[in-house]
């Protein structure tokens, strides 16, 4: 079982057997019928995987590690909010009759601020920062831009990056207000970590530990068959992580520069329903 099987499992146990429920309150999520999404949850949750000793991609379900990288691309490299810059589907519902989905992540990374080294978005500055001021405690981006808030289509789920180096370590931690655990968590996991390896690489270190913080983190009420059903396998060894390594350019990277050697996952047989 790979490390993050283990903690998607403890933390979805934790959820079930400990969790708060808002059966009964008004909640902003609704399902396709109209029927209000509720929630078990829990508060402050906290994982922490050593990306030097295994890639953190669950096999109790297939994780669409491409899909989530390519996601990953389009908000840090392309800093897009346009949907038809984006190769998968996932956000078609939440995009606007100008095809994009408002003033929310990518978009706000491709805003670029002042500083006395000059002009340079929030990518570039943490790029420029890893190189040129590794001690720095200051690395790091946020796209909850509360200016900016009425104009995205959805408020941003994962919103703040931080890096820290240590040594020649690259450690990051991703802060995210809130986390839908079966459609979302590992997905996220996979894209955060990648970009972790990706910011290391082309920076001339090596990956440390990524951490995952988050807030309101819970399973949805009609997707626990599901989770339930997932949590009684036994899941595989993590598979084996490979990047290209003569790729020096952040912006250089693609979907393609990556690969998952040996990557085996359990079927997964349920129709997820998805909360607007």
């Amino acid at each position: 079982m790979s490390r993050a099987d283990e903690l998607y499992r403890q933390t979805c146990i934790d959820i079930l057997e400990n969790g708060f429920s808002d059966e009964g309150l008004d909640v902003r999520p609704h399902w396709a019928d109209g029927t209000p999404a509720h929630t078990i949850k829990k508060f402050g949750v906290v994982n922490r995987y050593n990306l030097a000793e295994e890639f953190p991609i669950m096999t109790l379900r297939r994780t669409y590690w491409k899909s989530a990288i390519d996601e990953l691309l389009w908000i840090w490299q392309k800093k897009s909010n346009r949907i038809c810059d984006l190769g998968s589907h996932v956000w078609d519902e939440w995009a606007g009759e100008d095809g994009t989905i408002g003033k929310a992540y990518g978009y706000q990374l491709g805003i670029k601020h002042h500083y006395k080294e000059g002009d340079m978005d929030q990518v570039d500055r943490v790029l420029y920062d890893l190189k040129h001021n590794p001690a720095s405690r200051r690395i790091l981006t946020n796209i909850y831009n509360f200016e900016d808030l009425h104009e995205m289509n959805l408020y941003p789920c994962a919103y703040s990056m931080t890096f820290n180096v240590t040594g020649n370590k690259l450690n990051a931690i991703l802060n995210q207000r809130s986390q839908d655990m079966l459609t979302a968590n590992n997905w996220n996991v996979v894209q955060y970590a990648v970009l972790t390896h990706m910011m290391a690489q082309v920076s001339g270190l090596e990956v440390g530990e990524f951490v995952h913080v988050i807030a309101d983190c819970h399973i949805y009420d009609r997707h626990i068959p599901a989770v339930k059903a997932m949590l009684e396998k036994e899941g595989f060894d993590a598979p084996t992580f490979v990047m290209d390594k003569s790729i020096d350019d952040f912006y250089a990277f693609t979907k393609n520069s990556f690969s998952m050697e040996n990557y085996k996952f359990h079927a997964f047989d349920f129709e997820i329903p998805m909360a607007i």
